[in-house]
């Protein structure tokens, strides 16, 4: 438990001339808090901040800013608040599962092909988080849950739906 493992975080902050992008190094930050005021940072006047944190190839953390207050986080899994320091300081305050895994199969959209998910994840937060932003809940569940699909295809699929896809892109490459 409160292991070290390997952490890309990146935040994307919307403001009047589109989309910002910025690497955040949590590792020396203490608390939610710290964390949140990185966020802030990023974009000083944006409308809306993302904060996308993967994990080890296993865990996602997103974490939603709305004009530099109201804070709603999600978590692809719980475990992650187990596993390392920062998946606790950003997971750990969260009391309420987000949609049961089980409910990836029932209704949402009408894919006839249904993700392989894992049994063992155990998703948190506010899946509804980038409802506005064109990602449902069921949607961000599901792309958590795909067979194969590592934290970092998932922020991209995220990034590219809501439009900065390419910041994101050009962030990863530098």
């Amino acid at each position: 438990m409160g292991g070290k493992l390997s952490t890309f975080a990146a935040a994307v902050g919307r403001g009047k001339d589109g989309w910002t992008a910025s690497e955040l190094d949590l590792g020396g930050l203490a608390d939610i808090e710290e964390i949140v005021d990185a966020m802030r940072d990023v974009e000083p006047d944006a409308d809306v901040t993302l904060l996308f944190v993967e994990s080890d190839d296993q865990y996602l953390a997103v974490l939603r800013l709305d004009e530099g207050e109201d804070l709603r986080v999600f978590g692809s899994d719980s475990a992650f608040a187990e596993e390392s320091r920062i998946g606790a300081v950003l997971l750990g305050e969260i009391e309420a599962p987000a949609l049961e895994i089980d409910e990836l199969t029932d209704g949402g959209d009408d894919d006839t092909d249904k993700p392989a998910v894992d049994p063992d994840a155990d998703p948190v937060g506010d899946a509804e988080l980038l409802n506005d932003l064109g990602i449902s809940a069921h949607r961000l569940l599901a792309l958590c849950g795909l067979e194969g699909m590592l934290p970092a295809d998932v922020t991209a699929e995220i990034c590219q739906r809501i439009g900065c896809g390419d910041e994101m892109e050009e962030l990863r490459e530098a």
